[in-house]
């Protein structure tokens, strides 16, 4: 069911922009919901293109690793990762988040 609510807040963002074409999206790699289930689920809820594409996370730990985090476990609604370098529980720099990168509409407004 969340994956339903972000996918049609997503949908109803995008119709702002007039009747609809295409949306591209972009997924952090530590959202709560992965690229892949937000693709299927909003392909299910519209007939316009879906694009979207994972960004890769970037973490940086007290011990000075910067990069990408080590993905322990992925549940609904929670991802659970530490730092590849000393397992502790580092701080986002990207790739938490879920966004609205472009819509491309039939009467082309922007």
């Amino acid at each position: 069911m969340h994956d339903s609510v972000i996918a049609r807040q997503i949908i109803e963002q995008a119709k702002k922009h007039g009747k609809v074409k295409s949306i591209t999206i972009e997924v952090g790699e530590l959202a709560s919901l992965t690229a892949h289930d937000l693709e299927h689920v909003m392909e299910a809820m519209t007939d316009c293109r879906i694009n979207v594409t994972e960004l890769t996370a970037k973490v940086k730990c007290a011990c000075g690793y910067i990069g990408r985090p080590k993905i322990l476990e992925r549940g609904h609604d929670i991802v659970m990762f530490v730092c590849p370098r000393c397992g502790n529980v580092p701080d986002i720099l990207s790739g938490d988040k879920i966004t609205l990168k472009k819509v491309e509409t039939l009467d082309k407004k922007k």
